[in-house]
């Protein structure tokens, strides 16, 4: 069997034994490193035309440079979004970036989970148990099947949202550009408008940075819930907090957060965090936030490390993924 030789930056540990795991089975050769990539380091790739990098640090155009400079000539990003890297200066060097797809399942789960604590304010419920307060709260809790849930974003994620919502019996609203599940398509403003819960799933680009603005969340029904499990920018933060401060919305659940780069996917308990939005959503009782894992599960990264190195084989063999 031909060899193949492929770079993976960024490699975590878990990453790196299914790397170990899978790459003889396709005739790969790893190299692996735990730090991203970076104009320090480029010279792990000499000799490979492709490489693979995590999606938590991003990837400046000037590693670009040198990585092409080395002869890399195809990125497999280890995510769906591609906001860490300037694809199209990319491919001014004669580099193609390609990502992967694991099962959407993970963050649709996950999505699901974080709607139902919202709207039955778990947060605030385990911090009072876990200080012996254990009487009913004055606020009820609410049934998904009473509420309307707006879906932004229907690729696989957000229809695989779709499927689940379906065995709560709530309604459903989806919004996207190019619909494709089987679903009642509003425009953004009526699931604004509409909406108990607003879920997004988009990708991030120039065009959906502060989707939902102050503007759209004035739109949105007094006391709705909003649940980003897509990509931090999504939301314009100062806005989100300032809604919240003042009752317009009931509570938002955010596994991604603007400004999350060096935040999350590190232990910050001794070191400060500038990221004064962040402290002040962490504060409230009614805002869930986790650090950008609801795709972390045994399935979806399995997904992803076999994909990254089948992305990698198939450009080799000149059918090109991207």
């Amino acid at each position: 069997m031909t060899t193949t030789g492929i770079t993976i930056y960024g490699c975590g540990r878990d990453e790196a034994v299914l790397f170990q795991e899978m790459a003889p089975r396709f005739g790969v050769v790893p190299t692996m490193t735990d730090a991203p990539v970076s104009e320090d380091n480029v010279e792990l790739a000499l000799g490979n035309r492709c490489i693979s990098v995590g999606h938590k640090t991003r990837i400046m155009n000037s590693t670009l440079l040198a990585l092409s400079e080395v002869g890399v000539k195809y990125i497999s990003t280890r995510s769906v979004g591609f906001n860490h890297i300037d694809v199209a200066y990319a491919a001014k060097l004669g580099i193609s970036v390609g990502n992967v797809y694991y099962s959407p399942d993970s963050v649709a789960d996950y999505t699901l989970m974080m709607m139902l604590m919202s709207v039955r304010h778990v947060k605030s419920l385990i911090r009072r148990t876990d200080a012996h307060d254990y009487r009913l709260h004055e606020t009820r809790g609410r049934e998904l099947r009473d509420l309307t849930v707006g879906v932004v974003g229907t690729g696989r994620i957000g229809a695989a949202v779709i499927d689940r919502l379906r065995g709560f019996g709530c309604p459903v609203l989806a919004y996207d550009n190019r619909p494709k599940a089987t679903a009642e398509y509003v425009s953004l403003d009526e699931i604004l408008e509409r909406s108990d819960i607003v879920s997004l799933h988009t990708p991030l680009t120039p065009e959906t940075r502060h989707l939902i603005d102050r503007h759209r969340i004035e739109r949105m029904k007094d006391g709705a819930f909003v649940i980003n499990t897509g990509r931090g920018p999504l939301i314009d933060t100062e806005a989100l907090v300032w809604a919240l401060e003042k009752g317009k919305l009931g509570g938002a659940a955010l596994d991604v957060v603007e400004g999350e780069e060096g935040v999350f996917y590190v232990d910050r308990r001794d070191k400060p965090i500038e990221n004064k939005s962040l402290l002040r959503l962490q504060e409230m009782p009614n805002v869930i936030i986790s650090p950008h894992t609801a795709y972390y599960t045994d399935h979806a990264l399995s997904d992803t490390i076999e994909n990254s190195l089948i992305n990698c084989l198939e450009f080799e063999s000149g059918n090109q993924h991207g």
